[in-house]
């Protein structure tokens, strides 16, 4: 086929403009990258996401493949969990080491279309500290003084919070500490030229309300050494499918425990016949707590009629990532943990008993 000299012409103007589309298109294309864990300004979202049954089936988790995908979830529950206790730089690096391989399991279950969407979740439930994302950076072209402006109202935030006591937090530091994100909120927005704004909008994906989200936390670690359990039976997480668990680490010698004992024992005897369990685990703190006749004998003085692993040597205390007697786990029919309370229920006028009474009636609802 001849082509003349002047058709040929028309044809390299056309595909060197095609090239230039191309690339001017594959610059302006939004290309995810994982956030190193150093960086502090992002909270990482992914795992709690992860454990979402809204988000599992927004991915696309099929309940043919739920098992081997809840499978993946508890291996990596097993060091997420206890990670809460380490110091933030360390946690955050397990975190990431974790969502690498949350990473691979998301692909093999659903492939790279959910794997997408997740991380367009993940950008949501991060929400403006997105902008704190080299890859978010890169994207929307961000000169240097914005992103200055952008870290110091994000700094100014955190070190507000850090000033925070979880335990007993200040009225007046928590207003000043809302005051801080609506304006790092604002700020941030602000610094951005329309165009930027746009741009950021695309890369959401459609519209997922992950501040709605509730079950954030890791399936529920599997009992060890339940062997040595008081009780007919022996507890695994097969057997209590379908069942909300109320999971309480106790001393018997603790004077905090025994003010919580009454409530654990009407839990097991009004709750049971509505699909509750309670499960004791009893952890040593004293060396008369490491003699299993010593906890029988008290166990029977207490009433306990209930479930009591005896964990003579903390397995089940260092799984659960526990640091205090007493503590009370909330875990749902599908073995997720939904929350915790740690001391006395009812200690200073607090009205944890009612809380998790609350929460367990709810739990009882879902999937009915």
């Amino acid at each position: 086929m001849h082509i003349s000299l002047q058709s040929r012409g028309l044809l390299i103007a056309c595909v060197l403009c095609l090239n230039l589309v191309l690339a001017t298109h594959a610059q302006d294309t939004f290309v995810y990258q994982s956030v190193e864990a150093a960086n502090l300004l992002v909270p990482q979202r992914l795992l709690a996401l992860a454990h979402c049954s809204e988000v599992q089936a927004e991915i696309g988790v099929s309940s043919s493949e739920l098992s081997r995908f809840e499978s993946g979830l508890r291996s990596m529950d097993r060091i997420w969990w206890p990670a809460r206790l380490l110091d933030v730089e360390k946690q955050r690096q397990i975190v990431s080491e974790l969502e690498s391989k949350l990473t691979e399991l998301v692909t093999q279950v659903v492939g790279s279309k959910g794997l997408i969407r997740l991380h367009q979740i993940e950008l949501q439930a991060q929400a403006i500290r997105i902008l704190a994302r080299p890859d978010i950076q890169e994207y929307l072209k961000l000169d240097s003084q914005q992103k200055e402006k952008i870290v110091t109202l994000f700094e100014a935030s955190d070190a507000i919070a850090k000033g925070i006591n979880p335990v007993k937090p200040d009225e007046a530091k928590q207003k000043e500490l809302q005051a801080a994100l609506k304006k790092e909120m604002s700020g941030a927005i602000e610094s951005l030229t329309p165009k930027q704004n746009q741009l950021l909008q695309s890369v959401f994906g459609k519209e997922f309300k992950t501040a709605q989200l509730e079950r954030i936390y890791p399936l529920a670690p599997e009992f060890i050494a339940a062997d040595k359990q008081l009780g007919a039976g022996r507890s695994n997480w097969k057997k209590l499918q379908g069942k909300v668990v109320l999971v309480h680490f106790y001393a018997y010698e603790c004077h905090n425990c025994h003010a919580n004992f009454p409530h654990y024992n009407r839990w097991h005897e009004k709750l049971k016949s509505k699909g509750v369990e309670v499960i004791g685990i009893q952890t040593p703190e004293t060396p008369n707590e490491r003699v299993a006749e010593n906890i029988v004998r008290a166990a029977k003085k207490d009433g306990f009629t209930f479930p009591v692993i005896l964990d003579l040597e903390s397995e089940n205390w260092k799984a659960w990532g526990n640091t205090m007697w007493p503590t009370v786990y909330v875990v749902d029919k599908n073995g997720y943990i939904r929350f915790w309370w740690q001391g006395e229920l009812n200690w200073d006028g607090a009205k944890g008993d009612e809380q998790i009474e609350k929460l367990v009636d709810k739990l009882l609802t879902e999937g009915a």
